[in-house]
């Protein structure tokens, strides 16, 4: 890295938190090499990037830099989320109903997933739904699936992995960790193990 300009750290530091998505190594390459004329490998940005995340663990910070969709991303550390999730609940406007969470939920955990696949878990109609989680850049259309009438595919979006800050599906929790304890009667802490 020759004719490095001087706080090289910050710049990059300033562009991640300037935008509201994960910024990958590429995309930061590419932005410091429009900047400064000069080309940074992935090694020598991933350099910077273990220097800023080391900076962001000291106590003093509120906030981490976490890798998030397959890129970084500025967070609250977990000891805040809190106070920061009160806030964002008194302020939220427009929230995601039940029925968008549970239309979410199956196509994260199914995709790709048809319509009509969703419709037959859910049991009722999501055509609405559907279309108001495609709006918000959540779902997307993935491909066409190879039955009957080519139905379109449903998946989850690198917004939804921003959304629910985790950096891919294999982040999601286990189905196994929602199980309930079949013919029980009472409260959960009356059950008798």
């Amino acid at each position: 890295m020759t004719n490095q300009p001087e706080q090289l750290e910050q710049y990059v530091e300033a562009l991640i938190f300037s935008t509201d998505h994960a910024l990958s190594t590429k995309d930061i390459s590419e932005a410091l090499k429009v900047s400064f004329e000069i080309k940074y490998n992935k090694d020598e940005v991933s350099e910077i990037i273990n220097t800023i995340i080391a900076k962001y663990e000291q106590p003093e910070f509120a906030i981490q830099l976490m890798p998030i969709a397959g890129g970084y991303m500025f967070m609250t550390k977990s000891h805040y989320h809190k106070i920061v999730g009160d806030y964002l609940r008194l302020n939220v406007k427009k929230r995601l109903s039940k029925a968008a969470l549970e239309t979410l939920a199956i196509i994260a955990y199914k995709q790709p997933i048809t319509k009509s696949e969703i419709e037959g878990i859910r049991g009722v109609g999501c055509d609405y739904t559907v279309q108001k989680l495609l709006e918000r850049e959540l779902v997307e259309i993935t491909g066409r699936h190879e039955g009957p009438g080519r139905p379109l595919l449903y998946g989850t979006t690198i917004k939804f992995l921003n959304h629910f800050g985790i950096k891919d599906t294999t982040e999601l929790p286990k189905l196994k960790e929602f199980e309930t304890v079949d013919n029980t009667i009472g409260e959960e802490s009356e059950i008798i193990q």
